[in-house]
């Protein structure tokens, strides 16, 4: 039987032949039908995929028709030059893919958790009935394309406008390409108010890029390398963590579909104890791997490269990764991603899980973000070789290296900001994630290197140790491997010509992170380009950042409590609570750096804490809700049809809720209300659990209405499927 989605059915059924009889060759006839006619792979039942995005071919093919081509796509003045052409040739690309809508795709603040695909769109027809002759014709042009305004009245704020200030104005975003799915045009925007706050989570991050742009240029012609108009971008590589459990169990966990995690359940007897989950090989007995193949192939279809599937750890947990590149995109991919994964699961008859800590006591998920910058033409300034020899400087990446770590180390307070999403409460420090705790490894090659290099002991090039690996078989010959080993319990381990930021949720749109990492680092390299403009020698100050932060950089196991105690010890930024972190937002150093690096102003500074504030406080709420309508509509009645079980204690918790609930809503501000609800949530709701999971261990399975950690976490042994169509068979 195949497992397979409906789209590799479709190529498979594509690959058949017909023979001179008239009769249908199976696929292992037809290959070797095909065979006669090539001796090559063939892209061909891919020619599709990329179609759905206007980049590339597609964009110069059809501004072509119009005198036109891609390249005026490469500068974003063609929105004041060429918005007439590059709308009319969007109208004959989305036309001739069955699309007739258009509308400004945007990233609303406060959305993960809740709102489906994390994005704000209004479809608009690009059709219009010709007033005199009443004939249908298209109505879509420049300025359309360009600028959009919506009502902004309902959007998280936190205070950047009025009930009577609601205009809310879109314009789009030139570093993202146009893409559509199904009959709509999607135009990648940014959103703000009438004088210009920003009001999504695009626009500081398009700010950042421009900060790290000019700096980081700044900085490299200290180093020896002038790119004249050319850019230094940031490029970033999302891994998307998700767990897939049956819809029918699913259903019947009011906490799952209201709430994105299990507020209550007892552990399974079988957990992720056995590692047995962990990169297996997809069943063909579920059809979680069926899922995958449809995602994957409507990913790669809109141009997002969806190249890597897996499992992981905890059961039924699953990972996609794409192909890094330039960040705006890759959010807005991985935003796409998101919703895709949401959509077509339901069409398998599972539901995707994107929280972060959907079941207790297994791992949680998170959205690994893999950061790098490079300038514009391909030099990475990461990349030891490669930017030492672009500089013609063997200490160049020292430098750059010296600046990042002075932002980690002064700055950790915001990266801690940047992940503190209401379901990193329970996963940071839980096995799968770094702790609380922002520091960084370099491994041993890289740290001693630097070492010698602070202490003036030596300015040599770095060149990365490897070694080889040899098995003593004659099947295997010996290879070679990088000499550090990975260090999966940092924060923000270096490899690979990258830093990866491993802290970072699941269910995040990750605008935030990456927005606090061009920031803090554009930031260092303005300070060294300012004193190198003053006279500095950059070498030195190089010397003295990496003395000055050096106790930020930490190789050992981040899981041991001792090791956590000493970094504790040496004074890193340790922000345990999530609540607390996101105050750090308005903190006088944090405000006086956004504002200096023209990414936020004190405003916008203080609207999104209240709004980060609001986003715990409400996700709290609608769990603490839910634990009261289940403990109600469903563990009371079982317990007291099964005559067994803490029914006084459950009365009781739900008092406790309410209360606890009543003074959330009775207190005065956006913080206090977030502190209250982190208390209710991991130190109340905790306990309340405790007594929850106790009736359902000794309710009888038959009275207990609640799908189990048992039903929901185990596709493997709960489900099977078979294809839609019948499978092809010689004949």
């Amino acid at each position: 039987m195949l497992a397979t989605s409906t789209a590799a059915r479709s190529l498979l059924r594509a690959t058949r032949f017909t023979s001179s009889t008239g009769r249908t060759l199976a696929p292992a006839t037809a290959q070797t039908a095909l065979s006669a006619i090539r001796s090559f792979a063939s892209i061909e039942p891919y020619a599709d995929y990329g179609k759905s995005v206007f980049t590339g071919r597609v964009a110069d093919e059809y501004l072509k028709k119009h005198g036109s081509s891609g390249d005026i796509l490469s500068d974003p003045s063609w929105t004041k030059t060429h918005a007439d052409t590059v709308a009319k040739a969007v109208l004959d690309w989305a036309v001739d893919r069955g699309a007739n809508t258009y509308c400004h795709w945007f990233q609303p603040m406060a959305s993960s958790g809740v709102r489906h695909g994390q994005t704000g769109q209004v479809q608009n027809m690009m059709m219009k009935f010709n007033r005199t002759t009443n004939d249908v014709e298209f109505d879509f042009d420049g300025k359309m394309l360009i600028k959009g305004e919506t009502d902004g009245s309902s959007y998280p704020n936190g205070g950047l406008r009025a009930t009577h200030q609601a205009g809310g104005y879109l314009a789009i975003d030139t570093s993202s390409p146009i893409f559509l799915r199904g009959d709509t045009v999607f135009i990648p925007s940014a959103f703000v108010s009438y004088y210009g706050a920003a009001l999504d989570e695009k626009t500081p991050l398009l700010r950042s890029n421009m900060a790290i742009s000019k700096h980081a240029k700044r900085l490299l012609k200290h180093l020896g390398l002038d790119i004249g108009d050319k850019e230094v971008v940031s490029n970033i590589g999302l891994e998307q963590e998700f767990f897939l459990v049956p819809r029918e169990m699913y259903y019947k966990r009011p906490d799952l579909q209201l709430a994105g995690r299990t507020i209550i359940g007892k552990d399974a007897p079988r957990g992720q104890e056995m590692c047995d989950h962990y990169m297996a090989p997809p069943s063909l007995a579920n059809p979680a791997l069926a899922c995958m193949q449809e995602i994957q192939d409507e990913c790669w279809r809109l141009g997002i490269p969806l190249k890597t599937r897996h499992r992981e750890v905890a059961p039924n947990q699953y990972e996609f990764a794409p192909l890094y590149g330039y960040n705006t995109t890759q959010i807005d991919q991985n935003l796409m991603v998101m919703q895709i994964i949401e959509e077509v699961s339901a069409r398998h008859g599972l539901a995707a899980l994107l929280q972060e800590k959907p079941f207790n006591d297994v791992n949680g998920s998170g959205k690994h973000n893999n950061w790098s910058i490079a300038t514009e033409d391909g030099t990475m300034m990461l990349h030891p070789a490669k930017i030492n020899a672009a500089t013609g400087n063997p200490a160049s990446f020292a430098v750059i290296m010296s600046a990042i770590i002075a932002a980690v180390n002064e700055h950790g307070d915001l990266l801690r900001m940047a992940i503190a999403s209401p379901g990193n409460d329970f996963r940071l420090g839980a096995c799968e994630a770094p702790p609380a705790i922002v520091s960084t490894y370099l491994g041993d090659d890289m740290t001693f290197y630097l070492s010698h290099f602070k202490d003036g002991k030596g300015e040599g090039e770095y060149i990365p140790q490897t070694k080889m690996l040899d098995l003593g078989t004659h099947e295997v010959l010996p290879f070679e491997v990088p000499a550090e080993d990975r260090n999966r319990t940092s924060p923000f381990p270096y490899g690979g010509a990258r830093f990866e930021f491993r802290a970072v949720g699941s269910s995040q749109n990750p605008s935030m992170v990456n927005t606090v990492l061009n920031t803090i680092v554009a930031e260092k390299f303005a300070e060294l380009a300012d004193k190198c403009d003053a006279g500095a020698d950059i070498h030195d100050l190089a010397r003295e950042a990496l003395n000055e932060n050096w106790r930020v950089i930490f190789n050992g196991n981040n899981y041991d409590p001792e090791m956590q105690e000493e970094l504790t010890n040496r004074g890193i930024w340790r922000i345990d609570s999530g609540v607390e972190a996101i105050a750090r937002l308005t903190d006088p150093k944090s405000i006086a750096l956004f504002q200096k690096m023209k990414v936020l102003t004190k405003e916008e500074c203080e609207s999104r804490q209240q709004i980060l504030h609001d986003h715990y406080t409400g996700t709290v709420e609608i769990e603490a809700k839910c634990l009261v309508d289940m403990i109600q509509q469903h563990i009371i009645p079982s317990v007291k049809s099964a005559g067994v079980g803490p029914l006084s204690d459950l009365q009781k918790a739900v008092v406790t809720l309410k209360e606890a609930l009543a003074e959330i809503h009775n207190a005065e501000d956006s913080y206090t209300k977030a502190q209250l609800s982190r208390v209710l949530r991991l130190e109340t709701m905790i306990d309340i659990r405790g007594v929850c999971d106790a009736a359902e261990e000794v309710v009888p399975a038959n009275l207990w209405t609640l799908a189990t950690y048992k039903e929901l976490l185990f596709l493997d042994q709960h489900t099977s499927t078979g294809p839609e169509d019948p499978t092809f068979y010689d004949e």
